[in-house]
């Protein structure tokens, strides 16, 4: 009889949608991935959307290649983890009555704007922890109920993304605690949807159905999805939504120690057992999830990270793809010496709560290279990584003693540097970059029964920590950091 000791994880981000087969020893067996992109909204000219079929398509067409590759005898079971925030209204029959609208649409900022017209924001924040940020699920039920209140009339459930994948593969309705906690409509004390934050925006508690915890069973694999992904069917499908919590759980990180999950977003995070979303906290941009553990809490800050740079690279270097794209783009900014010729980046291409008006890039000249403005942005980013280290022990009372980097930004050599360089604190580096799928498989493994706890899970893993320690540059940029606080505030 074969040994159950495969996961095979949908990891569906931003950029890319992925599905990778790992073993319980947290080993890549497999993985296949395709770009992802959104979509204009055929309802609402300028909208963005996740046309969820082509997602579906993609995502199937990866399992395809994966399961392939595996004997698929072994696989314990299957999760979809994905963004937080989006999802959709279904009817019953799973039919969604409107697309996915993006967390990249700006339809809903002016509803963050003035949420205040159905319930205080300090309420709000005290109840659900998650920041202002206008892209938060509560802004698009508000569209919804302002501008399609016919999408409610009809509706059966709302389903948060993942969830909408958990259905493809097994037909079932169900959420789950960690995207719940994304939304700013939980009381993410008691780990549900809050009854009164709905009730003052018009939006029924029972749209959301049971809320499911990470490692639960939603349901099997169908014989129509069988044939589609290659997947065993009647193998379990389990929930793990939001990757952020994942991937967190999958660094190893211990209670209070801060992971930086480096990706499309950059997510400055700690697991912590207690949370307090006061006027302080408001003020300092933190927000705080639901961890994937019930009884832990996720207190940190998000910007975007990755995203920026993904512009810039399609704007300076057009001629190269993959990896050759960011090996010719570390060399050129490797070159260049500490502040980047005076170039100074404010890399607030989408508004992280900071009441930002956009992006800056100061300081160019007729000579500027290119090496020198993606250091620049590098540098920026780096800035911008110090200023959520400093909120996140200003609220805690704590001091870092090193930053554990997780996701497709912790492979960047130069980066990392000056992240140590600029926070003054080592940063951790792990062998396990998939750390998102390595916890989602977690997961899976402790729900079908292969490990009898999480904490068992966990210990089966290597993760032979490297520390990248502060260099001497960490002095010169003090003085950046200042110039860049200046330039942030408008000074």
């Amino acid at each position: 009889m074969n040994q159950k000791d495969i996961a095979i994880v949908f990891d569906c981000g931003a950029t890319n949608v992925r599905v990778i087969a790992m073993d319980k020893f947290g080993k890549q067996i497999a993985s296949h991935s395709l770009p992802n992109e959104t979509d204009e909204d055929p309802h609402y000219p300028g909208g963005r959307i996740w046309d969820l079929d082509k997602l579906w398509q993609k995502l199937a067409s990866a399992a395809k290649h994966v399961t392939a590759e595996i004997d698929c005898n072994r696989i314990a079971g299957t999760t979809v983890t994905t963004f937080g925030v989006d999802g959709a209204f279904v009817d019953a029959q799973g039919k969604m009555l409107y697309p996915v609208i993006s967390w990249q649409c700006e339809r809903t900022t002016p509803i963050m704007a003035n949420i205040e017209k159905y319930v205080p924001l300090a309420e709000l924040y005290a109840t659900s922890g998650v920041y202002p940020y206008a892209f938060n699920t509560i802004n698009k039920m508000i569209w919804f109920r302002e501008n399609r209140p016919d999408v409610l009339d009809n509706a059966h459930r709302f389903l948060f993304i993942p969830s909408l994948l958990i259905h493809k593969l097994s037909g079932a309705f169900k959420n789950d605690a960690t995207m719940m906690g994304t939304a700013m409509m939980a009381d993410l004390k008691s780990r549900k949807m809050s009854p009164k934050v709905l009730r003052a925006i018009g939006i029924e508690e029972e749209l959301f159905g049971e809320i499911g915890e990470p490692g639960s069973q939603a349901g099997t694999v169908t014989e129509n999805v069988a044939s589609e992904t290659g997947l065993p069917e009647g193998i379990p499908v389990f929930l793990a939504g939001h990757d952020t919590q994942f991937a967190i759980f999958g660094s190893g990180a211990k209670l209070n120690q801060p992971v930086l999950n480096s990706g499309t977003w950059e997510i400055l995070m700690t697991r912590s057992k207690a949370f307090k979303a006061s006027a302080f906290a408001l003020d300092r941009k933190i927000t705080t999830e639901a961890d994937a553990e019930a009884g832990t809490y996720n207190i940190g800050q998000n910007w975007l990270g990755s995203g920026v740079l993904e512009w810039f690279s399609r704007n300076f270097y057009k001629e190269f793809r993959g990896d050759e794209l960011y090996q010719n783009m570390i060399q050129d900014a490797e070159q260049e010496q500490p502040g980047s010729k005076g170039i100074v980046v404010d890399p607030a291409f989408y508004d992280d709560g900071y009441g930002s008006e956009g992006g800056m890039i100061k300081g160019l000249t007729i000579s500027t290279s290119r090496g020198q403005i993606y250091r620049a942005f590098l540098e920026g980013l780096a800035f911008r990584l110090r200023e959520g280290l400093e909120a996140l022990e200003t609220a805690g009372s704590s001091k870092s003693e090193s930053i554990i980097c997780v996701g497709g930004g912790s492979k960047n050599r130069l980066w990392n540097q000056l992240r140590a360089d600029v926070c003054k604190v080592p940063i951790q580096l792990i062998d396990q970059k998939e750390t998102t799928v390595l916890g989602a498989s977690m997961f899976v493994f402790t729900g079908a029964g292969i490990f009898n706890s999480l904490t068992e899970a966990r210990n089966q893993i290597n993760y032979n920590p490297q520390l990248i320690e502060p260099s001497i540059n960490s002095e010169v940029y003090e003085g950046y950091y200042q110039n860049y606080l200046r330039l942030r505030s408008g000074k």
